[in-house]
């Protein structure tokens, strides 16, 4: 509708030109410019053919003297040439635009021609103008082809990384929904299998751990998968955060190891509870993206005391001081390595990844020797 529009409103405007052009025949100067406007108008669904015929009626116009403007038709269907995959990448657009380009100029600075000047170079300006329109309308189109091609590249590279970002953040919360869980299956039912003839009860003890800890794994499992699975928008579930603290020490407990958790936000804290977010000031509150880290991050340490030197010692700190949030899990390593190390470390890259999300320092190694230390600090908020 919008060529159609304009190929009327060029038809009418140059029949007014066309109409005074007594060395046309009537029926010419009616056709040249409503035929140059129709072609206008269908440039969309023939570019190159229409182009074509047009430039031929626009330079058989133009050498009458019957339309003055006429190198307009053309070029306006040039721009849609140019967008073309198939004819654009043939045609040096670089050259083109700077031959428009000087054309222009020479145009603008020379002036028109005087009346005494030769007759080739009283009528030169009309091809020059020509020349500057056509090139302009293909410089203007390769530019606005190239932008778009450029945007549809930058589209695909960016859901491409949406992809790649959204896998590992589902392997991300697949690795520590389930490690966890599994770990401690793991270390109890090593326990299980060697106490089982010598100490029945604690072999049942274990094996109530187990049975725990596998319907939880499976729930959770279930949960995850079901998200994963639906294409409805999934049940706005609280995150777990440093609520959830005191359940991980007490799940590593049954495991052997002996967790002793303190934390502290805001300048004020206790030793191995949450304090209530009621009865302090709201700035000890940690945001829900960050609390989600500390949790994953704790649970990960955590996973890794009670598979690789369970029994043993944990000291776990949390503190935050209103800028940043500062994880330090310690273990003194005396207990002997309950499950072999042979495996990626997805635990330690989950978490490294978790602290750079929010531009914060990660350490993870052994302390002289003996045990493990993983410390991370996360910023969350500008100081005041």
């Amino acid at each position: 509708m919008l060529d159609l529009a304009v190929g009327l409103c060029f038809g009418s405007v140059g029949f007014t030109m066309a109409v005074n052009a007594t060395a046309l025949p009537p029926w010419l100067r009616f056709a040249l410019p409503f035929g140059l406007g129709l072609l206008m108008s269908v440039r969309r669904l023939w570019p190159l053919p229409v182009f074509c015929l047009t430039l031929v009626l626009a330079v058989f116009a133009v050498m009458t003297d019957a339309i003055g403007f006429a190198y307009l038709a053309p070029a306006y269907v040039l721009y849609i040439v140019a967008l073309s995959d198939r004819v654009g990448p043939l045609v040096p657009s670089s050259a083109i635009g700077g031959l428009s380009l000087v054309s222009l100029l020479g145009l603008t600075l020379a002036g028109a021609p005087q009346d005494s000047a030769p007759d080739w170079l009283v009528h030169f300006d009309k091809p020059l103008m020509g020349i500057a329109a056509l090139g302009g309308s293909w410089t203007i189109g390769r530019a606005v082809h190239e932008r778009r091609h450029y945007a549809a590249r930058e589209a695909g590279r960016l859901a491409s990384q949406a992809v790649t970002d959204e896998r590992l953040r589902i392997a991300r919360e697949l690795h520590d929904v389930v490690t966890h869980s599994v770990g401690l299956i793991a270390v109890k039912a090593g326990v299980a299998n060697h106490v089982m003839s010598t100490r029945p009860e604690e072999a049942h003890d274990a094996l109530r751990v187990i049975e725990t800890a596998s319907r939880s794994a499976l729930v959770e499992m279930r949960h995850l998968l079901g998200m994963l699975r639906s294409t409805n928008v999934p049940d706005l579930l609280p995150a777990p955060g440093i609520e959830g603290l005191d359940e991980l020490a007490e799940q590593a407990r049954l495991a052997g190891v002996d967790v002793e958790l303190s934390l502290r936000l805001g300048g004020t804290g206790s030793a191995g509870r949450v304090p209530d977010g009621d009865a302090h000031d709201p700035r000890d509150r940690l945001p829900d993206g960050v609390g989600l880290s500390v949790y994953r991050i704790v649970q990960e340490a955590l996973t890794n005391v009670a598979k690789h030197a369970a029994p043993a010692r944990c000291q776990v700190s949390v503190v935050a001081d209103g800028k940043d949030v500062r994880i330090e899990v310690m273990n003194d390593g005396r207990g002997r390595r309950t499950l072999p190390s042979a495996g990626t470390g997805h635990g330690l890259i989950g978490m490294r990844e978790r602290v750079m999300m929010y531009g914060g320092t990660f350490e993870a190694g052994s302390r002289n020797g003996y045990g493990f230390r993983v410390f991370a600090r996360l910023p969350y908020q500008e100081a005041p």
